[in-house]
């Protein structure tokens, strides 16, 4: 399968697109026609008919793959296969407390990890009310700021691997219809996929991890340079 010849109009289109190439970002970026945009149906794509924003929960649940703000803090899925070594990369070999203790992360980033590691899944709504992101609806609580920054540290903590997300909840009307973009649901990869995870994350160097990313996508996009690459990796 040739990527510049994918014409996504239905779900299994993606599905196996993200089985057989391992990576699949949503929107255009810097190596052209990587992306489901420029290859989508536009029936697909911000339209009134179900569609590729609507497949998100469902592919996720029924491949299992990793999706989240994995490149230049936009959406990617990518298979479970090539996560292992995808997040072994960018983690440069460190599980999070490790990264912490070389002060690696901010304290930031640790409180905003640490709720969601405390949980096998959690919606961000959720997420920010423990956090104190978001002030809660009483009377004789609005005496305090609440804390800023949650879009940023949840990107950031998907940039770096340690968190996906796993689904998405969606608001439903009273005939039972659900709408709305939907409330992404947050895990860590630990905790998404259980102990196989930490098991081979770390199997190889994240170098090693690198080089075997960087001569599968040269394979799979002939039109890609190795600094197209690079630079999708960094």
């Amino acid at each position: 399968m040739n990527f510049n010849d994918l014409y996504f109009q239905k779900k299994e289109d993606l599905i196996e697109a993200i089985e057989t190439f391992g990576f699949l970002p949503y929107f255009a970026n810097h190596i052209e026609g990587f992306s489901i945009e420029e290859h989508a149906h536009p029936k697909i794509w911000f339209s009134d008919e179900v569609g590729a924003w609507e497949w998100k929960g469902p592919i996720i649940q029924e491949t299992r793959c990793a999706y989240g703000k994995f490149i230049d803090k936009k959406a990617m899925y990518i298979s479970k296969k090539w996560f292992y070594d995808f997040a072994n990369y960018r983690r440069d070999g460190y599980d999070f407390d490790a990264r912490f203790e070389d002060h690696l992360a901010t304290y930031n980033e640790q409180f905003l990890y640490n709720i969601i590691a405390s949980k096998h899944s959690i919606r961000s709504k959720d997420a920010k009310a423990i956090g104190g992101y978001i002030k809660p609806k009483k009377k004789g609580q609005d005496q305090w700021e609440p804390r800023k920054g949650f879009d940023t540290t949840i990107n950031k903590l998907q940039m770096m691997t340690y968190v996906l997300i796993t689904d998405f909840d969606y608001e439903v009307d009273k005939n039972g219809n659900t709408y709305g973009w939907g409330v992404a649901k947050y895990a860590t990869p630990e905790n998404f996929y259980g102990p196989s995870f930490s098991k081979h994350v770390y199997k190889r160097t994240p170098e090693e991890s690198r080089e075997r990313i960087k001569k599968h996508l040269l394979k799979v996009l002939p039109n890609a340079t190795k600094d197209d690459i690079d630079y999708f990796l960094k």
